[in-house]
């Protein structure tokens, strides 16, 4: 009997302890607080700062969940309670739901007590679910917002540079291939007119030939004849030039032995 009684009176004194250093705070809300239990663990700004002591279903539609929280922690009138479920705990298991404190006002009052109400009244923001799906939704979300504002950035007069950027580019592009048909079109050509030209190489060597072996002799032939028709011309008029009387007399054989002049 003495021992329970002892042991009552230190629990008596332990909860009174805590009772201390604690303070009870309620919060309502109709969303679905599925998976949040008691014990579960309360953070402010990130920081654990006490515990959910009991979750409660007021109506089909309301739940009510009491907090136990240190009397050093933050909470003013400008406190919101988010219920969060997250995919994915740091503490060796998946799928555990905290209830997050923030301050989203700059009103620095303590908490008050509503008339009617055992506890003060932390105001609830929807519930939010922190996993894979919710990253990734975030992270699209963050690239639209990206995307409209490079728009915003971008003026009509910028897009309307960009434009003139790429259809210069593009006329270039035509200029290059209109050039390239041209250059085709002229080796096309070259080839065609070195076809032509190898007849007429082969015609010119066959000249060249000609002249080697008949017409270049015969020019010879024809020099020498002349050469001696003029040697003979020449012989012709010494004589005359001696004896113009072989104009008159015509030319004489010379006299024979014995015979005179």
């Amino acid at each position: 009997m003495i021992v329970v009684v002892v042991a009552t009176g230190i629990g008596a004194a332990w909860w009174l302890a805590d009772a201390a250093r604690h303070a009870t705070y309620q919060i309502d809300t109709h969303d679905s607080v599925s998976g949040l239990i008691a014990d579960a663990p309360v953070e402010f700004h990130g920081v654990e700062v006490g515990k959910v002591t009991r979750v409660e279903l007021i109506d089909p539609h309301s739940v009510s969940i009491l907090l136990s929280l240190r009397k050093e922690a933050p909470v003013t009138m400008a406190t919101v309670a988010t219920i969060t479920a997250r995919g994915l705990a740091t503490r060796g298991f998946t799928g555990y739901v905290v209830v997050s404190l923030e301050d989203v006002g700059t009103d620095p009052r303590p908490m008050a007590t509503p008339a009617g109400e055992p506890f003060p009244v932390i105001p609830t923001a929807p519930s939010r679910s922190v996993n894979l799906d919710t990253a990734i939704s975030q992270v699209n979300e963050n690239v639209q917002a990206m995307t409209e504002l490079l728009q915003s950035v971008l003026d009509q007069k910028t897009i309307a540079s960009l434009k003139d950027s790429v259809d210069s580019l593009q006329q270039v592009t035509r200029t290059l291939a209109a050039n390239n048909r041209q250059l085709d079109s002229i080796i096309v050509n070259t080839d065609r007119a070195s076809r032509q030209l190898k007849p007429l190489l082969a015609s010119s060597n066959d000249t060249v030939k000609a002249l080697q072996t008949q017409v270049l002799p015969e020019a010879y032939k024809t020099l020498a004849n002349m050469e001696r028709l003029s040697n003979s011309l020449n012989a012709a008029a010494t004589k005359i030039s001696r004896d113009p009387a072989i104009l008159v007399r015509g030319s004489t054989a010379p006299p024979g032995p014995g015979e005179s002049k």
